[in-house]
């Protein structure tokens, strides 16, 4: 042990050189004090901004102590890995309300596995090159497991927290994954970011749904992600029309955001958009049956939505879409087959597109138009 004291930190600079190596374009090095964070956690939960995420209460403070979730835990090791594919599309997609937008983080493979398997191989490199000195024993994490990764980041020097409640850093923006690394070894830490937001409130101002209820604060009841991702039952009619086309997920805080405009595009090869995320139609994507859905989500995170919310989703986008007889036709004829919850939607949507044959107008919601007007003068780029 005395060799390792001796080397710690000419260790920490190794073990930041072979995660770079490993494709992570960010490493830091924090304590896995998180103290300082259980207020603020207890009072999000408090107010039920967890939705139907119970897993986030039944967790409660054990995502602020690291130590607890993996015993013996002395640092954390947070990495970071960029996923903005190099065909974006946003204004192409958001501009066409007849076309289904993809959070972006979704378009390539899981991350989930990716980043983690890349941890766990950092993880064997320090157990490898300590091995005659010391026991290694670490564990990583990747965003499902029940840790405040983003806390852990700024403590890091990763980046810092920013208003819409993502981590952001001034020369990668927000669009990356975060991944932790917990430890047995005590190690040198780095300075905490101490970057911030400013006055600005792009984020507050542009959410469709109004889900920033202050800065830093979401209320996840509301979130667009939240809604099409981790919500199991019916869509509450007061979002349905928010939604737009946003079938999986949403970006709009992150492209509003400033500090995104000049975000890296990653190199990395699984978080490439996918063939069949290419400008695809809302009523292609809803005339899948469950095999053809299975099919194209292998390996993808949308997957985990399952095949019902998947139509759930899609039929609210057709109810947002301009008015068109095919999809009311094709709405009508998928009444027959549909669960109950996917049929409530279907007859919203139909309600929907009855309303706009009438008034032969819209198009987009306002909200959406005006996210497209600020991409398309690039703020931030279309990749």
């Amino acid at each position: 042990m005395e060799s390792l004291k001796m080397d710690k930190h000419q260790l920490a600079q190794q073990i930041k050189q072979w995660a770079n190596e490993l494709g992570f374009q960010a490493c830091g090095i924090t304590t896995p004090d998180l103290s300082q964070y259980e207020s603020a956690l207890q009072r999000w939960l408090e107010a039920g901004y967890h939705g139907e995420m119970h897993y986030m209460a039944e967790h409660g403070m054990l995502r602020a102590r690291p130590a607890e979730l993996h015993p013996g835990t002395l640092s954390v090791i947070s990495v970071r890995m960029d996923y903005l594919p190099k065909q974006a599309g946003f204004a192409t997609n958001l501009a066409d309300p007849s076309q289904a937008y993809i959070s972006r983080y979704a378009l390539g493979r899981d991350y989930h596995k990716l980043v983690r398997s890349r941890l766990k191989q950092l993880g064997q490199r320090i157990s490898t090159a300590l091995a005659n000195i010391t026991d290694v024993n670490g564990r990583p994490f990747v965003d499902s497991a029940p840790i405040l990764e983003r806390p852990l980041a700024q403590q890091a020097g990763i980046g810092w927290i920013g208003k819409h409640s993502l981590a952001l850093n001034e020369s990668a923006g927000s669009w990356f994954f975060l991944g932790e690394l917990l430890i047995n070894i005590a190690l040198p830490t780095d300075t905490p970011h101490e970057g911030d937001c400013g006055s600005c409130v792009a984020c507050i101002t542009s959410c469709p749904t109004g889900a920033i209820v202050a800065p830093y604060v979401v209320d996840g009841r509301r979130c667009i992600s939240y809604l099409t991702i981790e919500l199991k039952g019916a869509i509450p009619e007061e979002f349905r029309a928010l939604i737009g086309n946003r079938i999986y997920g949403c970006d709009d805080c992150q492209l509003v955001c400033p500090v995104n405009r000049d975000a890296p595009l990653t190199a990395e090869a699984d978080f490439q958009r996918r063939p069949q995320w290419q400008d695809h139609a809302l009523l292609t994507l809803f005339q899948w049956d469950e095999a053809t859905f299975l099919h194209y989500t292998e390996g993808s995170a949308i997957r985990r939505i399952g095949f019902e919310r998947w139509q759930r989703n899609l039929a609210v986008a057709l109810g947002n879409a301009p008015y068109h007889a095919e999809i009311s036709d094709v709405l009508q004829g998928a009444l027959a087959h549909a669960t109950p919850l996917v049929a409530e939607h279907i007859r919203w949507a139909l309600q929907q597109q009855k309303q706009k044959y009438w008034q032969q107008g819209n198009l987009l919601p306002r909200s959406t138009a005006r996210l497209v007007r600020i991409i398309q003068k690039g703020l931030p780029r279309d990749a």
